[in-house]
């Protein structure tokens, strides 16, 4: 259940006087797989008569997943709700149960049911779709998204959900349950075909709730051309609504759900941004209404892409994912992992199990498409983090219990919680890596060596002279992105902000973050050791258009690069008042080191114009492997070498993968 710039999910859990128990140990030796707390979250509920509601089989109770778990102080878990809960009625200011969740969880049951054969997990497949079709209001196809312990839907929860009531137009969940209906009738239409034939009708019904009357509009933002009909303008929601009709076209469905699958697409490649050495460092953008904002959670953009080329025969459909994967995804890893908020900078550092699963689908699936191996050993290096390769340094996933943490904090503060959301991408993990012993040899490295990548200076830790001041605004939160620290610099012309940096062997790119403003004749000047690094213009955006905030807070890359070894940064205003949030610095070549189970993994990074020769340390026994890709990720060379100090060839724009 998210929302743009509100997580809720994975942190939030409510304590309630419910159900409590200890999930049963796996019966599938060797498998990381275990549905056993899926399983204990899983409940069924006979409704009221509420109208336009049924589901298939409308007589027989449906499934339904409760959304929180929290831990006993025996080490058992018990169930609950979302928001405050009134014992009096037995009701939650959200709900027990979310069309949202129900939807996901079947997608787990779905695919451990296509994999191993389960005829437990095809009968919860199939108790929680005729679930997740009762959520679905049949004259309007879109879906609510609460249910209370009764069965009866509260369509107007506290806090407010977007669209409000949460049947009255295109959401999140719709686009969840758009997925989950593609997959489940993909899955049944030869195993069961008169519930294939319903969950069709009802994913028909649901696509033409998407309401794609705006395909091919455009609306400015901050003078970048962004596509106006993706699902609430979201590449992120829109991506798992194309996972659902990209499985649904696959399996013979629709004319009109192919020409949606292609439309939807075409939204979601026009977001993919940036370079090696620029924002967004070629990320697909999740939000079209903002050039600043990235997070982990729902970021199966190139997920999507990467299949809607498959089934579409489209590789520019396949493209944007593939630079995803080569150019943005090595830079996340050296710069501290899949984060909820890159909002530009790193604002909000916790790391939860949605967003580390969207990054390893995402690659798979890109690999897949394209056959480029190194995308493989990229999902493991991120996968790594279920492993103990996270700020806590502990296990996220409990293979035993089959349970996933809520959430792993900066501070290596871990919760404890196991809810719905972070079970459901845990096992979706899970039965990736299952699937791909080659990728879950990597992940099994879950010890962090090193990590040497990006670094944020605050602009207000720096030296201020001239009139410039610290600005703390009433919220950090600009409506499309965030100041770094809460807080910015005011520097009025004639200002100057000293920055006293941490010396690096190497050189680095300066990319101050500025509010951008369009008619601004401001420009700060930066300088290191008296020598220019180049000039930004706070005018350089375009006019605010449909973005939800005036002007744009961008990093900006400076053309020249700070010499190894500097320490001193020096910005000075002229022509009017600029604004600085902080300064990001990446070095040309960056790294990630993981370790365990007796191997070792360098991932290097580049951010050069030339080709690097580097030295890193890789501990271990044997041979070291050095593999060389380029900025599309296919391997341009490989060797071997022994001793624990490799050298490696890093490409422009590349990276380089060393295993021993």
């Amino acid at each position: 259940m998210k929302r743009r710039s509100v997580l809720l999910g994975s942190g939030l859990a409510l304590t309630a006087p419910l159900l409590s128990s200890t999930p049963a140990l796996s019966k599938a030796a060797g498998r990381l797989t275990n549905t056993a707390h899926l399983d204990f979250l899983r409940d069924t509920v006979t409704p009221p008569a509420q109208a336009g509601h049924t589901s298939y089989k409308p007589s027989e109770p449906i499934g339904v997943l409760w959304t929180y778990a929290e831990p006993n102080a025996d080490g058992t878990y018990r169930r609950i709700g979302g928001g405050p809960y009134d014992a009096a009625t037995d009701t939650y200011g959200q709900g027990a149960f979310n069309s949202d969740d129900i939807a996901r969880a079947a997608v787990v049951y779905i695919r451990h049911w296509k994999q191993t054969g389960s005829a437990a997990s095809r009968n919860a497949a199939y108790s929680l779709l005729r679930g997740l079709t009762y959520f679905q209001t049949t004259s309007s196809g879109f879906f609510v998204l609460w249910m209370q312990p009764d069965g009866t839907f509260n369509a107007s929860p506290e806090p407010v959900e977007l669209p409000d009531p949460s049947d009255s137009g295109p959401s999140y969940w719709l686009a969840r349950a758009i997925w989950a209906l593609g997959e489940g009738y993909a899955a049944f239409r030869t195993a069961d075909r008169a519930f294939a034939a319903f969950l069709k009708q009802r994913l028909d019904l649901a696509i033409g709730a998407l309401d794609l009357s705006e395909y091919g509009k455009w609306q400015n933002i901050d003078g970048v051309r962004r596509p106006a009909w993706l699902v609430v303008d979201g590449a992120d929601a829109s991506a798992e609504a194309v996972l659902g009709l990209a499985a649904y076209v696959s399996a013979g469905g629709s004319s009109a759900a192919r020409r949606v699958l292609r439309q939807l697409s075409e939204g979601i490649a026009v977001l993919s941004d940036g370079s090696a050495r620029e924002w967004p460092f070629g990320a697909v953008l999740p939000w079209a209404l903002s050039l600043s904002d990235w997070h982990a959670w729902a970021s199966q953009m190139p997920a999507a892409l990467a299949r809607a080329g498959q089934v579409l025969n489209d590789n520019d459909f396949v493209r944007p994912s593939v630079t995803d994967a080569a150019v943005f995804t090595p830079w996340l890893l050296t710069s501290g992992g899949p984060d909820n908020g890159r909002l530009p900078a790193r604002i909000d550092k916790n790391q939860i199990a949605y967003g580390v699963d969207s990054r390893i689908q995402s690659l798979l699936a890109v690999a897949g498409a394209t056959g480029r191996t190194g995308f493989r050993q990229l999902a493991g290096i991120v996968a790594a983090w279920y492993f103990g390769a996270n700020a806590a340094g502990a296990a996220a996933y409990d293979p035993a219990t089959g349970r996933t943490v809520d959430g792993i904090a900066a501070d290596g503060t871990v919760n404890r919680n196991a809810g719905a959301e972070s079970t459901i991408h845990g096992l979706l993990s899970m039965l990736a890596l299952d699937a791909h012993p080659d990728v879950l040899a990597v992940a099994r490295q879950g010890s962090i060596v090193t990590r040497v990548g990006s670094t944020t200076i605050e602009a207000e830790s720096a030296v201020l002279a001239g009139g410039a001041a610290v600005v703390t605004p009433p919220s950090p939160w600009t409506g499309e992105s965030q100041y770094s620290g809460d807080r910015y610099v005011r520097m009025p012309a004639g200002a100057t902000a000293r920055f006293t940096l941490p010396a690096a062997t190497q050189p680095q790119l300066v990319l101050p973050v500025v509010n951008l403003q369009p008619g601004s004749a401001a420009l700060t000047r930066w300088t290191s050791t008296g020598k220019s690094l180049g000039t930004v213009r706070r005018g350089d955006v375009g006019p605010q258009g449909a973005s939800p905030a005036p002007g744009a807070l961008l990093p900006v890359t400076l053309n020249g690069e700070l010499p190894p070894g500097s320490t001193d940064l020096v910005a000075t205003s002229t022509g009017g008042e600029a604004v600085v949030d902080a300064v990001i610095l990446e070095p040309l070549v960056s790294r990630y080191v993981i370790t365990g189970a007796g191997h070792t993994t360098a991932l290097l990074r580049s951010a050069s114009r030339t080709p690097q020769t580097v030295t890193v340390a890789v501990a271990g026994s044997g041979p070291a492997v050095i593999e060389s890709y380029d900025a599309t990720g296919v391997r341009r060379s490989r060797a071997s070498t022994s001793g624990t100090s490799v050298r490696a060839l890093v490409l422009p724009g590349g990276f380089t993968i060393v295993r021993r």
